[in-house]
């Protein structure tokens, strides 16, 4: 499909996702929101802003984001209800379940923060994860507004092992596990590892800390998109990791650790499939970010039913505005370096960022060597 009609039909999923707007009411502070159901959710935005994201793109903004993936995707339309209820909640209400399976490794931190909430707002499970992930986005520059909808009741049991898809993983077996999920196609598989733009790797080495996967980690940009096309030269850490593959930044200093690469993301660049989609993306901001809007905006309701649900997106913070910086090579690398396999579309032009010696990638988004972050103590722990 060429990469006009996509746009147009994203554009067209942003304008009918929301569900239709109730009575405005106003809430205690003051606040004007289109339903009396969205006032719980004003305090908690301030309350997540202020003692736990801390109104940074870092490490437990990317934890949050995170988990909203892993809550919602536990869900298969083959096995039925059963085995999961997608974004029910289900990492919050059994933490000493989820967190342990292999696949959920790390989760563990953002369960536990979370738990901390809970019990402070009158707010479900299911709908403090979403509403947490929309939150912590807002503090990543480029980052659209999600839609967040209201309402999602508590899950009843915890999702079996097995459902989260891992970075081993073949991309027969990814796509797969997406489409049984909740009917997703290739093209919003991929705009939904735009994500991996502000994440870090848990547990995939255990020899480096929270590794980034491109060297923008606290700017929701297309360098994930980039730099995942670029010759692997070797690994932040120890090499011969599951689900890790060489890395075209793996040099660090101190804290800085160099830049991980998962063998899924390698794997879906390059799949005939998938690699039309994942090229498109490059240097294409807008495009990037209004994709990946609406594919979380059908993650974010797995399992419900969007009629029953009330739009509260009006709650959800505006986000950070876009740096504005094309996409470019990182120093030492540059077109030659590019594994492309879609021939169907012009690769943009792109400029290579000076320099004699590899880019690093920061560890704290100030630029420190130690970042502040915030965790509180719960239930929740890792398998290993």
């Amino acid at each position: 499909m060429a990469f006009a009609s996509l746009i147009a039909l994203v554009a067209l999923a942003a304008a009918v996702a929301a569900a239709p707007a109730k009575t405005k009411a106003t809430c205690a502070d003051g606040t004007q929101v289109n339903n009396a159901a969205c006032c719980a959710f004003v305090p908690l935005a301030t309350d997540l802003q202020d003692n736990l994201f801390l109104g940074d793109c870092g490490e437990d903004a990317h934890e949050a984001i995170r988990l909203t993936f892993h809550d919602a995707i536990a869900i298969s339309r083959s096995q039925g209800p059963s085995v999961g209820g997608g974004a029910d909640g289900s990492m919050l209400l059994f933490p000493t379940v989820e967190p342990l399976f292999v696949a959920n490794n790390g989760i563990s931190d953002s369960v536990n923060n979370l738990l901390h909430f809970l019990p402070l707002h009158n707010v479900t499970a299911g709908d403090l994860v979403q509403f947490a992930g929309a939150v912590a986005l807002s503090n990543c520059p480029g980052a659209p507004q999600l839609e967040f909808l209201a309402g999602r009741p508590n899950a009843t049991a915890p999702a079996i092992d097995g459902l989260i898809p891992e970075p081993q993983d073949s991309v027969d077996k990814i796509l797969a596990r997406f489409a049984d999920g909740g009917d997703f196609s290739p093209f919003e598989v991929v705009s939904l590892l735009a994500s991996h733009s502000v994440a870090r790797a848990d547990k995939v080495d255990e020899t480096i800390d929270a590794a980034p996967f491109d060297s923008t980690p606290f700017t929701f940009d297309t360098q994930i998109f980039l730099e995942v096309l670029l010759t692997g030269t070797g690994f932040p850490g120890t090499p011969n990791n599951t689900g890790e593959v060489a890395s075209p930044l793996p040099t660090g200093s101190g804290t800085d650790v160099g830049e991980l690469r998962l063998q899924s993301d390698f794997a879906l660049a390059r799949d005939a499939r998938t690699a039309c989609f994942w090229q498109g993306f490059v240097n294409e901001q807008a495009f990037m970010a209004a994709s990946f809007k609406a594919a979380m905006a059908k993650l974010a309701v797995l399992g419900h039913d969007r009629a029953d649900l009330v739009d509260c997106s009006d709650v959800v913070p505006a986000p950070k505005p876009a740096v504005g910086a094309p996409a470019s090579f990182p120093a030492t690398t540059g077109p030659d370096d590019l594994q492309l396999s879609c021939a169907s579309e012009q690769f943009p032009t792109l400029s290579v960022d000076p320099g004699a010696q590899q880019t690093l990638v920061p560890h704290c988004s100030d630029g420190a060597m130690s970042c502040t972050t915030v965790q509180f103590d719960g239930p929740a722990s890792n398998s290993s």
